[in-house]
């Protein structure tokens, strides 16, 4: 059992997911990460909202029902701007879960273990968490604002962070 799960912007890995879980009458997740698609386009040129089309597009064009997928966003959290000051970072951070949560995503990995340019090197595992809590606070309030499904969160990361 289980679901086909992608984290994929590519149009021939999703509709063969779509394919795959259409196949299996079963729920289907694509994720996208935070340099894929954010509120400033990404590298894709998407936002949230216009994933979401996207993705739905394909599966319109392979007849998988949209109540079946589940979006979700793939470490989301100051990634794209930790070049920046913490506090610019996590603010571009905040509007992008906001973005990704107003398009209706509902699997959340928020990961805020990358150091930003005035951070020290390894973050205490303290500001990590606060960084969290204060993205799923935002997550919170745009799907209160949208009357939307709560998200599911995953928290941190899975690779070690550079220097421990």
């Amino acid at each position: 059992s289980g679901i086909a799960s992608v984290c994929s912007a590519h149009p021939l890995v999703i509709e063969a997911a779509l394919r795959h879980g259409a196949a299996r009458r079963a729920d289907v997740l694509i994720e996208a990460t935070c340099n894929q698609v954010n509120h400033d386009g990404g590298y894709t040129g998407m936002t949230p909202a216009g994933f979401r089309s996207f993705v739905e597009a394909q599966a319109h064009k392979v007849g998988f029902p949209v109540d079946r997928l589940i979006l979700g966003g793939d470490h989301l959290g100051p990634n794209p701007w930790k070049h920046m000051a913490a506090a610019a970072a996590m603010k571009k951070a905040a509007a992008m879960i906001d973005a990704y949560a107003s398009a209706g995503f509902t699997k959340m990995h928020l990961d805020t273990s990358m150091a930003c340019a005035d951070d020290p090197a390894v973050l205490a595992d303290e500001t990590i968490a606060a960084r969290a809590a204060e993205l799923a606070e935002i997550a919170e309030a745009a799907v209160e604002r949208a009357g939307g499904e709560k998200p599911v969160y995953v928290i941190g990361t899975e690779v070690p962070v550079p220097g421990g």
